[in-house]
């Protein structure tokens, strides 16, 4: 059983990006697709599909992103954790590497980038950095 899936998804992405496969296979959750879409929307993969027809079977293929052969995700970072949650105000959200990366924050109307949340002056927690 996992204790953090998020954590979990960030980190099987974070060693399959080292190694430079083309795809990584994580298992299903709701919660996951939504950071996975933002993701995709950010430019961070190139796609995903959802292989699997039971819930108990269903997984993610994540297809990853490189230009040559440089990565263009070189960072994630679990930031909220079960232990120790960490929440802002929509005015005191983080900006990551100066604009370059993005924050993932799970807000009351769902999970969004910090930038998408300054906008709409939601606050919430931070769950991720990605850069």
């Amino acid at each position: 059983m996992i204790n953090d899936p998020i954590a979990d998804l960030l980190t099987r992405i974070r060693n399959a990006n080292m190694r430079r496969h083309k795809f990584v296979l994580v298992p299903y959750s709701k919660l996951k697709e939504q950071i996975i879409k933002i993701l995709l929307d950010e430019g961070y993969i190139l796609d995903y599909k959802i292989i699997g027809d039971k819930i108990s079977e269903k997984n993610f293929k994540i297809y990853l992103k490189y230009k040559g052969t440089t990565r263009v995700i070189n960072g994630l970072k679990r930031i909220s954790k079960p232990g120790l949650r960490v929440y802002k105000e929509a005015d005191k959200l983080p900006e990551v590497l100066n604009g370059y990366g993005i924050a993932i924050i799970s807000t009351s109307k769902g999970i969004m980038t910090s930038d998408h949340a300054k906008k709409a002056k939601l606050g919430g927690e931070i769950m991720a950095y990605v850069w």
